[in-house]
């Protein structure tokens, strides 16, 4: 039982880091957006600006929420954005909702790095 309950608690924390790994994605979907669009460098490297200007603007935010509704409540949240933005270009494919995507995914990933760590103490 002991064993289970071990489990469960850590189950969480792992599938946190495997939806981290969803940043990785961008390389290459940014090399398939350029060829489906026929996007020059400059706007095909607008992708991963999108994500990676998340971080910089949702860090602290991310902690204030953090403390206002509770780390397992972000992380869940976070999790929920990682979907949303997942599906978004199956609903919509083209470059502005590529976009959109990636950058709900830089906040969720922002989100989810910033309230998962502490929970590993």
């Amino acid at each position: 039982m002991k064993n289970k309950d071990q489990i469960a608690r850590i189950a969480p924390i792992l599938f946190g880091f495997f939806i981290m790994g969803f940043c990785d994605v961008v390389g290459i979907a940014s090399t398939n957006v350029k060829a489906d669009f026929g996007l020059s460098d400059t706007m095909s490297n607008m992708i991963p600006v999108s994500l990676f200007t998340m971080f910089l603007f949702f860090s602290i935010p991310t902690g204030i929420l953090m403390n206002h509704i509770g780390r397992k409540k972000t992380v869940l949240l976070s999790n929920a954005i990682t979907v949303i933005a997942m599906f978004l270009p199956l609903v919509e494919y083209n470059f502005a909702t590529c976009l959109v995507a990636f950058a709900l995914l830089g906040i969720a990933n922002t989100m989810l790095q910033v309230s998962l760590n502490p929970l590993l103490n």
